[in-house]
């Protein structure tokens, strides 16, 4: 599918623990798309017996969430959606017109995907404190690297949010929990007042997490490491 469409018929199956999911639950509502969700918790999260459905089997290549409908195609994988639901609706656009600076918000997505996101989830799926540890340094890193970004401008690739803000979502949201998961900071503080302004995109009141979702992983994480831990015989 190329070009904009005029179509509203448009389903997220994701879920609100997996990050990849909330970063294109993120775009949507940032973009004002309208859409319907299908909950499907990631492989590691599904319930015993939560049954698939059969449309998610048939199009999701490896099984994985996020994956999205619009009309009768498919996408998986969170980045190719983001650039997908660009090709389709012209509303609302994360990447700007000008071409070198759309060259400019991919090159720092992808930079996130490949320098923030692997710590992010070494801190929570960390089961010996030096490797938490390291994980900790390396996103905290990682996250000074962005505040450079931020050094006189509001967004991370421009003067307006874009794909870059919908990559790195997840992390924040989920900053509280990562703390009481072993994730020491420092957070540079261009980055924090980053996160403050991305609470007031409207894309956050999407995925902004509660307590109890806080807690929900906090305790699924603490309980994979009791059992990792756990003498074997």
């Amino acid at each position: 599918m190329t070009g904009p469409v005029d179509t509203q018929d448009v389903t997220l199956f994701g879920n609100w623990i997996c990050p990849y999911s909330v970063r294109v639950s993120f775009a949507l509502a940032e973009r004002g798309i309208v859409h319907e969700v299908v909950d499907v918790p990631p492989t590691a999260a599904r319930p015993r017996g939560f049954v698939v459905p059969p449309e998610f089997v048939d199009h999701s290549p490896r099984g994985e969430i996020p994956m999205v409908r619009i009309g009768s195609e498919y996408r998986a994988d969170s980045l190719p959606i983001l650039e997908w639901l660009e090709e389709c609706f012209a509303a609302r656009p994360l990447l700007p017109a000008d071409e070198s600076r759309r060259a400019v918000v991919r090159e720092r997505t992808a930079w996130i995907d490949a320098h923030v996101f692997p710590p992010m989830i070494g801190v929570y799926y960390g089961t010996h404190e030096d490797r938490i540890a390291t994980a900790s340094s390396s996103m905290a890193e990682a996250l000074g690297e962005m505040g450079e970004w931020l050094d006189g401008s509001a967004w991370l690739a421009g003067d307006a949010p874009s794909l870059a803000e919908a990559a790195v979502i997840p992390v924040y949201v989920r900053l509280a929990a990562l703390g009481r998961l072993g994730f020491t900071g420092p957070v540079d503080t261009r980055v924090s007042a980053h996160v403050e302004r991305c609470t007031g995109l409207a894309g956050w009141n999407a995925v902004s997490w509660s307590d109890e979702q806080t807690d929900e992983l906090v305790d699924r994480f603490t309980r994979h490491r009791a059992k990792a831990r756990r003498p074997a015989g």
